[in-house]
């Protein structure tokens, strides 16, 4: 009987123990510990296009975009070189988020697309890469034919939900999902999810044969391909350019 209080002080020790081993090897099994995939990535660079190109601008030829402090603008009147010149990420992506902001001025217009290749056959991004657009949304108003060109819009394929976008000089925000493993994309726009899409197989097939791209071989079928954003008539300006991979 005189043991019997140092035999339940060791019992409770070897308990506590056998516990705090058991969570260990819980915690290293749970993954706890953010993977690459599951981190945001920084892609507008201070002072520099680091990251990105011209399209198809091998000899360096082409102009218009310029940095400063972190925000990429092209002015279509400061353009040189012949060609399409939208920026192009200069790495490849599959699924993945983007976050980014941007400002444009009265009545110019851009986009971002993905699934974007830079083969010889295609001399502009448009006719590979699906298009989330960007326009001044008083270019068509209240239209309601041409709410599939307006911001936010799966460009002549899906329209948005609502028109979330700020007057023509005011920064706005998209968060674009590509997600080819759940087969769905999707635009939130100024904290305002609008627009939802297929990305493949059957739903996309018909989505493509009612617009312009139906006669385009090569339109979406470029699941890894690089990023765009649209060469067009006006000044646009894209900041906090922040992507991870899904």
């Amino acid at each position: 009987m005189k043991n019997t209080p140092f035999n339940v002080i060791f019992c409770l020790l070897l308990l506590v123990g056998c516990q705090n081993s058991t969570k260990k090897v819980e915690k290293a099994k749970s993954g706890d510990e953010p993977s690459i995939e599951q981190e945001w990535i920084n892609m507008s660079a201070t002072n520099s296009l680091d990251g990105w190109h011209i399209y198809q601008n091998e000899d360096g030829e082409k102009t218009g975009w310029t940095v400063s402090e972190g925000v990429f603008t092209y002015n279509s009147e400061k353009a040189e070189g012949e060609g399409n010149k939208s920026l192009i990420s200069s790495k490849k992506f599959t699924s993945f988020e983007i976050k980014f902001e941007w400002k444009l001025s009265p009545n110019s217009n851009s986009g971002f697309m993905w699934g974007v290749t830079e083969e010889d056959a295609y001399d502009a991004p448009y006719l590979t890469g699906p298009e989330i657009q960007i326009i001044d949304a008083d270019i068509y108003g209240d239209d309601e034919k041409n709410q599939i060109h307006t911001t936010g819009s799966l460009y002549d394929m899906v329209a948005p939900d609502h028109v979330m976008a700020k007057p023509a000089g005011e920064w706005n925000s998209y968060h674009i999902t590509i997600d080819y493993k759940k087969n769905k994309g999707t635009v939130v726009h100024n904290g305002m999810e609008i627009n939802r899409f297929p990305l493949e197989g059957p739903e996309w097939n018909e989505l493509v044969s009612k617009s312009k791209f139906k006669e385009m071989s090569g339109f979406g079928k470029f699941k890894e391909g690089y990023l765009c954003f649209q060469d067009h008539p006006g000044v646009i300006s894209y900041r906090n350019i922040k992507l991870r991979e899904l």
